[in-house]
């Protein structure tokens, strides 16, 4: 990508063929040069099996290429045609209840079909052979959203593809029970074909058992991937890639998918009523920009509503463009809208579009054209990095298993503290990396493991390495408790990090909905807070969810719960281990009552610098050349202390920068 890559999903099949250079005209006035196309037209390019039709397709590819927009050629197999469902009924799509669900939808289908695969591969070599070498296509957009609503299928064809997963990597079944434990309550196989999938069944069905299931259904998407993917290169030079949903498919564990795209795109929606929207936006852009190694493209994000959430809520005046420049702030080199032109029908005809159902005398046609001028000057920053001093552990795997059924608290979440942690750093104006428990983090002045139930033996020594070489380490409470099979480690809790921590948990205390506690500081604990210059924790802090009866092992206490069922114990730690620091939180600390403070002593103690002087709602982010400074507030502010070139105005600025409310500026050296 030499520019910044701009446009949206086109459905052409909705409208006259009339409108179509109606379409490439706006296109091009609004600088669009990238388009996905026939990411759902499955039924119409092949109305019967064996039968194609490209008459509207080769014109509209022809179109395209003629006026200069480049092509993202979608294989439609998320939405199989009624010819197919009627034809192999055995295909559908089967519920965790056992229900075989209708059609009328799209993702109606089991991932595991062998009829459902070969019918995607055959209406895949149609599309390679007829478009592989066609000049307009430059990239391949394969299937879309794996996982959306078939993450798991639990009919009889996914239960003996289950049982051949397992087959492949136990290898044995007894090592199969001594991994899941089936000891316990004498649920030992004899063969891998007694293994069921674990479908409705009474309470406390093996967790090891659901994990393996959870690996399963994911590999099977990738499988079904890697299939189309090997069938266009046979045919296409072209990359390949397919749309992600970071951070809000629980189901597809994208660190094993990273190594599988070309390019790693990702949709990301605006969650409309949150009121830190704005922060769930750049968490999602830091985890892609992790899974991806580097730079990255939206595939999919909205102009204004979208029409699935319990209230769609339009975006407020600025808000798009905002939402996309921080996207690009950080490491998306491609911004993609579903969709160009509203619809009339079906299911999503009240979502935003590029081309609004108002047309072109609208605000959101206006603020549209105005994005795709702004891209064009930020041309230098693609495939630029964004630098980071902190990284934030996320683990797919540690999530499925936090959140199966019988643990210790029905609020224990792994999103909810991570994102507590993140919106901490957010606020600080620190930019983070996300990074897997097992990943080389010697790059990272601080790590921070807000949810880490699940450590394998390899994270915990990683994470131990990782202070003992000078790293500092922050982790919350319940982390390091089982393994990757959900075995609790050896001795006591947490058993993969007490010696990093320097400490043991003699009992779990969850606490009753609504309940907290108090905090007091360690006045003898030597350790200052950064907000404050005394006792960290001094501030009046508070915890809730949880509290533990924390045994001191060679860590010392910062803080003391000062109330609850573990009053008079540590509530914060700090451990010293070889060159490095590893700090632990017993409770759930909010931004407001600890969590600010404990995120910047440790900031300060690992050396971490913040930018000085930037008021709150203003985001900061630096990537290659450029600095971001988006005012998220509706008030006008100024920050001191930067000087540079903005980008899109071509004012310098010398000592201090004005960002007027809701408005962007973007500097250059």
């Amino acid at each position: 990508m030499q520019t910044i890559r701009y446009g949206g999903d086109y459905n052409p099949e909705q409208w006259p063929e009339a409108t179509w250079r109606e379409d490439v005209r706006l296109m091009r006035e609004a600088g669009v040069d990238l388009v996905s196309l026939g990411v759902f037209n499955w039924g119409l390019i092949e109305p019967a099996r064996g039968e194609y039709d490209w008459t509207d397709l080769d014109r509209i590819v022809a179109l395209l290429h003629e006026h200069g927009i480049g092509i993202n050629l979608g294989t439609p197999t998320s939405s199989p045609p009624a010819w197919l469902r009627k034809a192999h009924p055995e295909i559908r799509l089967v519920d965790f209840e056992g229900r075989t669900l209708a059609g009328g939808s799209r993702h109606g289908v089991c991932p595991s079909s062998p009829v459902y695969r070969e019918a995607c591969a055959a209406i895949v070599e149609q599309l390679a052979v007829r478009y592989g070498a066609h000049p307009g296509v430059e990239l391949w957009h394969v299937h879309n959203e794996y996982g959306w609503a078939n993450v798991e299928c639990y009919c009889e064809v996914s239960a003996l593809a289950f049982q051949a997963w397992l087959a492949d990597k136990y290898e044995d079944v007894d090592r199969l029970n001594e991994a899941w434990g089936t000891a316990f309550w004498g649920l030992v196989y004899r063969s891998f074909d007694q293994v069921e999938a674990p479908s409705a069944a009474p309470p406390g069905v093996n967790p090891a058992l659901r994990l393996d299931w959870k690996r399963f259904s994911n590999d099977q998407h990738i499988a079904n991937y890697r299939l189309q993917r090997d069938v266009i290169a046979k045919h296409s030079k072209a990359p390949a890639t397919t749309n992600f949903m970071i951070p809000n498919c629980e189901g597809m564990d994208y660190w094993r998918w990273a190594g599988e795209v070309d390019v790693v795109s990702n949709n990301h929606y605006l969650i409309a009523e949150r009121e830190d929207h704005q922060i769930e936006l750049s968490m999602s852009a830091d985890l892609t920009r992790a899974v991806a190694g580097g730079p990255w493209m939206i595939m999919e994000h909205s102009t204004s509503a979208v029409n699935w959430q319990p209230r769609n809520i339009a975006k407020t005046p600025g808000e798009l463009r905002r939402n996309s420049l921080a996207h690009v702030a950080r490491g998306a080199d491609g911004l993609m809208f579903f969709q160009w032109r509203a619809s009339r029908a079906g299911a999503e005809k009240f979502h935003s579009a590029m081309v609004p159902h108002g047309g072109t005398d609208t605000e959101l046609w206006r603020d549209v054209v105005a994005l795709g001028g702004d891209l064009k000057a930020l041309s230098a920053v693609v495939g630029t990095e964004v630098g980071a001093d902190v990284a934030v552990l996320w683990d797919w795997e540690a999530w499925w298993a936090l959140e199966l059924e019988w643990r210790p608290s029905v609020d224990l979440r792994f999103r909810e503290r991570v994102e507590a942690y993140y919106a901490s750093l957010w606020k600080q104006h620190v930019t983070v990396d996300f990074a897997h428990p097992e990943a080389d983090l010697s790059a990272y002045r601080l790590v921070v493991a807000p949810s880490s139930y699940a450590l394998s033996d390899a994270a915990s020594k990683n994470l131990r390495g990782y202070v003992e070489h000078g790293g500092h380490l922050v982790v919350s409470y319940f982390s390091g408790i089982v393994n990757e099979h959900d075995t609790v480690h050896a001795g006591p809790h947490p058993g993969a990090l007490r010696e990093t921590l320097g400490l043991w948990i003699e009992e779990f205390h969850p606490l009753r909905e609504g309940e907290g506690l108090a905090i007091e500081a360690d006045p003898g604990a030597g350790v200052e807070s950064a907000a404050s210059g005394r006792p960290c924790l001094e501030t009046g802090a508070r915890g809730r969810i949880w509290s533990e009866h924390v045994r001191l092992d060679g860590a010392r206490a910062v803080a003391r719960f000062a109330s609850g069922p573990d009053a008079g114990r540590p509530a914060l730690t700090r451990h010293d281990l070889g060159r490095g620091t590893a700090w632990y939180a017993a409770t759930a600390l909010d931004e407001a009552t600890g969590l600010d403070e404990l995120l910047a002593t440790a900031l300060d103690a690992a050396g971490v610098e913040r930018p000085a002087g930037i008021p709150g709602g203003v985001e900061f982010v630096r990537r290659g050349p450029m600095s971001f400074l988006i005012n998220h507030s509706d008030q006008d502010v100024t920050v001191p202390g930067l000087r540079g070139t903005d980008v899109l105005t071509g004012v310098a600025h010398q000592r201090s920068v004005p960002v007027p409310a809701g408005e962007v500026v973007i500097l250059t050296d």
